[in-house]
């Protein structure tokens, strides 16, 4: 039996059910399925509401709508996760879950109302006609593309492997329009889109998705690291939304030793009621690991990390999880669309609910509670954690205590510092949008001068004085504004101190560099410089004497081995 674990941030819109007028419930009859009068009796007064609607409405009605709002109030009483999916849209959702979809394989973003091409995947259909990064998409199949999301573009890109979209596109420099016909193929979508040594032993893997080739593509990415040298990880699992709970499973297995237990499932029939372990035979069973979360880390996000902190074996640093601790089955329905419903809930192996408190009729309570707890959790880690019951309060193995009640909570709290002015910067998008204006002058030269040279541009280029010149221009025309004169500094307006615009600069160059790196080599390889601007990141790379004293209690190396550049420090929310 399957498992999915949802997106938590996405609810379907609800689609027609015809079982509601033919009388019958998930493929089975209902009055088989019915256990007393009184539930029986309820479905006879829907079906009949359900009728007069259809026949009696001074407007002709549309069964299908109507059966569909029905359906969306049945379901929105129940959790914040269940959810149907209409038949047109269970396709899409499937593809996802298996790690592929039709499409003309283009990494691209809407810049000034238009979509532009970052790069196209190697070997895809967009590299095989000849689209280039920088070409901005004009039209899809004659009507334009200007002005159109990034969802909508994607909508009309994407579709069945083996039909054709015609794109028409504007290449910079060049006056004449270029008309492609490009077939769709098949695109697979990494769920680990970045793998690589941070430094001589230090391996570092982004998993941004729990889908059925996960494993197959953490093994593969493991495989490679440890033949690089790899002696610790780095497990970045921020704004992971979830995905194949059993994917999620064999990741963690791969870090447990045998016989330990990685997640619970309780529910209320006994085929819901699960326990899985880690197996013989995982790949990284004794060696340091530093686990990466923030708030939109859920669901299987939130299994790989609370087993590994269950069982002290690897340290959680970032921000509290979202706490989606519900597990939905998929059940088929006859016109081919899907229930995705909740069947259980699921429980790290010291016993935490994860999920968040809920109520079933107010699911905007439900996520502003949320993230209104996100910021108690992110800047007062110590008031939050007085704040928690003793009922939530549970023991690792080891003895470290570790929290229920919504969310896994960092064993390392790093909160954002939003005062800064990278901070303001990156929050505005300026160093994306400078850069799509400057490279598109600067383009030649670069890619002349660094294209076939990643591995030099990541360790040489730097941002020069000419071009942070520019961008302090381009922010002063987006309403980001320098000052010297303190009291003139006002924030919430965008003013800024120029000393301290001068001390954000190396990060602010930092952000610049990678959204260059990602226009010329794509986001693959960008990643590398991205993370040294990662505050979140910088402050885990600190914490390796940390992770060893957790690793020594599989068998790892001995807590008291120091690296160069090991600094721990003693104000985090908890030791272990």
């Amino acid at each position: 039996m399957k498992h999915f674990v949802k997106h938590p941030f996405v609810k379907y819109a609800l689609p027609a059910l015809a079982m509601l007028a033919v009388g019958t419930l998930l493929g089975m009859k209902i009055e088989q399925s019915l256990s007393d009068e009184d539930t029986l009796d309820q479905l006879k007064k829907l079906r009949k509401a359900f009728m007069v609607v259809n026949q009696r409405y001074v407007e002709e009605v549309n069964a299908e709508n109507a059966a569909g709002d029905a359906i969306e109030g049945m379901l929105d009483g129940l959790d914040p996760h269940s959810t149907y999916i209409p038949a047109d849209r269970a396709k899409e959702v499937r593809q996802s879950y298996q790690g592929s979809f039709g499409g003309i394989g283009i990494w691209y973003d809407v810049v000034r109302d238009t979509a532009q091409v970052i790069n196209p995947i190697d070997g895809g259909p967009s590299q095989e006609v000849g689209l280039m990064p920088g070409d901005r998409i004009i039209e899809i199949n004659d009507s334009t593309a200007v002005g159109l999301s990034r969802e909508a573009v994607q909508t009309k890109l994407k579709g069945p492997k083996g039909t054709n979209v015609d794109v028409t596109v504007k290449r910079p420099g060049i006056r004449e329009r270029y008309h492609f016909t490009i077939e769709r193929g098949e695109i697979p979508i990494r769920s680990i889109p970045s793998s690589f040594m941070v430094e001589e032993e230090t391996g570092y893997i982004e998993v941004t998705r729990f889908s059925q080739k996960t494993p197959q593509e953490f093994t593969k990415a493991m495989q490679k690291l440890e033949g690089q040298g790899m002696e610790r990880l780095v497990l970045d699992l921020r704004s992971n939304p979830g995905g194949v709970m059993q994917s999620a499973v064999k990741i963690a297995d791969e870090l447990l030793s045998e016989g330990q237990t990685i997640v619970k499932t309780k529910g209320r029939k006994a085929s819901a009621n699960q326990s899985f372990a880690a197996r013989p035979g995982g790949r990284f069973e004794k060696q340091p690991v530093i686990v990466l979360v923030n708030a939109r880390s859920a669901s299987a996000s939130e299994i790989v990390s609370g087993a590994l902190q269950d069982h002290d074996r690897a340290l959680i640093v970032g921000r509290r999880t979202f706490g989606k601790g519900l597990v939905q089955k998929q059940f088929s329905l006859p016109d081919e669309s899907v229930l995705q419903m909740t069947v259980a809930r699921y429980y790290t192996p010291v016993g935490r609910l994860i999920q968040t408190p809920y109520e079933g009729d107010d699911m905007k309570g439900y996520y502003q509670d949320k993230f209104s707890s996100f910021d108690k959790a992110t800047f007062d880690p110590s008031e939050y954690t007085e704040s928690i019951a003793d009922s939530l309060s549970y023991r690792t193995d080891h003895g470290r205590e570790v929290f229920g009640g919504g969310g896994i909570l960092p064993d390392v709290i790093v909160p954002p510092d939003t005062s800064t002015v990278s901070y303001q910067v990156r929050q505005r998008n300026l160093p994306g949008a400078f850069v799509n204006q400057w490279f598109a002058k600067n383009e030649t030269r670069l890619r002349e001068e660094w294209k076939s040279r990643h591995d030099a541009f990541i360790s040489d280029y730097t941002v020069d004085a000419e071009m942070m010149d520019a961008f302090w221009a381009f922010a002063e025309e987006k309403g980001l504004a320098l000052t010297d004169e303190k009291d003139a500094a006002d924030p919430d307006d965008a003013v800024f101190l120029r000393s301290r615009a001068e001390a954000s600069e190396d990060e602010i160059k930092a952000h610049l560099k990678y959204v260059l790196a990602s226009r010329l080599y794509g986001t693959r390889e960008a990643q590398r410089v991205q993370l040294r601007a990662d505050e979140t990141f910088e402050t885990a790379l600190t914490k390796w004497s940390r992770a060893r004293e957790l690793s020594a209690y599989h068998g790892g190396p001995a807590a008291a081995s120091t690296t160069p550049g090991d600094i721990d420090s003693s104000d985090d929310h908890r030791q272990p």
